[in-house]
């Protein structure tokens, strides 16, 4: 009894020291590749950096190859203080959807309102980024690609399919695994009683 007192007492005072905050890590995740025509899509394109205690500063520039063409078109700038729309076509219908409130961009999404077919085709999201040491300063460049397809009706991927009968096989197959549990108990509690 005194030793879990012991330790019960230790673990509260663990408990009680202040938690530091942390920073969000970043995950690089690709972009989805189909839009819904008539609809708004989020072109996904995030490039995080290798050190987070380094200081950095980003320049961020979208282009676009409509399906047919041969040549990528330049379409937004982004340099973390206001976005510059380059292309007509995206006009009013181009958002930054991206960081905000730094020069250190990581996300540099964008998103398209009003999808239309003619926005199929292959967007590249090229990053610029800075990074800033004591004696010197390093660029890098990542490029991010998007294949996109505009369809008529939203289409269900086969792995939501697939997640879905999973969940339910689970949920039936814990259920039953319980039923067999309160069985085994209730006879276990059973016999006790019966010596």
């Amino acid at each position: 009894l005194v030793l879990f007192e012991r330790d019960v007492s230790q673990c509260v005072r663990c408990l009680c020291f202040p938690v530091s905050l942390c920073n969000g890590a970043c995950a690089e995740v690709d972009s989805d590749t189909e839009a819904v025509a008539g609809h708004g899509f989020k072109l996904g394109c995030i490039s995080c950096k290798m050190r987070g205690e380094v200081e950095a500063s980003a320049i961020v520039d979208w282009y676009f190859r409509a399906k047919g063409e041969k040549e990528f078109v330049h379409i937004y700038n982004y340099d973390g203080g206001s976005p510059l729309i380059i292309d007509d076509r995206f006009e009013d219908r181009v958002h930054w959807n991206g960081s905000r409130k730094t020069n250190d961009l990581q996300d540099a999404s964008i998103y398209i309102h009003n999808v239309t077919f003619n926005d199929s085709g292959v967007y590249r999201c090229f990053f610029r980024r800075t990074l800033s040491y004591d004696a010197y300063e390093y660029e890098t460049t990542a490029i991010k690609v998007v294949h996109l397809t505009v369809v008529a009706k939203a289409t269900r991927g086969t792995a939501s399919i697939v997640s879905e009968v999973m969940m339910y096989v689970s949920i039936i197959g814990l259920q039953l695994w319980l039923l067999v549990e309160m069985i085994y108990c209730y006879r276990k509690i059973a016999a006790a009683g019966d010596e």
